[in-house]
């Protein structure tokens, strides 16, 4: 019999659904916020809405980053506000850490906790969420493991 995947676990997993989503190849990112075991929104790195993809034109490189896209937690604060959601207080799990920026956005929307899957470039997060009392977890594994 298969072990219950953990609550962390089970929401990483379908952030790494939703980063198939991605239209960047450079990275593909995915992004969930959760409150009280509830999906709350979701979110993916890709081009600004009603803009040509990375993945069909090729991307917009600065500084050796691409700014065609918007990052997936962006996206899924986005996709919340949109919708009149309510992220205060909430979880992100997201596929990557967050860059500085998309970091001060989680940290101004009043998310309190953030779970990453692997480590990408930026370690000022680590400091500043500990100054903060933001809580950040990872790097956490997904994946669907059904045997």
């Amino acid at each position: 019999m298969r072990p219950r995947a953990s609550w962390d676990e089970y929401f990483m997993s379908i952030a790494q659904v939703v980063a198939t989503r991605s239209t960047c190849p450079r990275k593909y990112v995915g992004s969930v916020i959760v409150r009280n075991k509830t999906i709350l929104s979701t979110g993916y790195n890709g081009s600004i809405r009603g803009m040509p993809h990375c993945s069909d034109v090729g991307h917009m490189m600065e500084d050796g980053h691409c700014v065609a896209t918007i990052h997936a937690e962006n996206n899924a604060i986005i996709q919340a506000a949109r919708n009149g959601v309510n992220i205060d207080g909430a979880t992100i799990y997201v596929t990557a850490s967050p860059c500085w920026n998309c970091f001060k956005m989680i940290a101004n929307a009043g998310m309190v906790r953030i779970c990453y899957g692997e480590f990408y470039r930026d370690e000022r997060i680590f400091e500043v969420a500990r100054q903060i009392g933001l809580e950040l977890v990872g790097p956490l594994q997904g994946g669907v493991n059904l045997s």
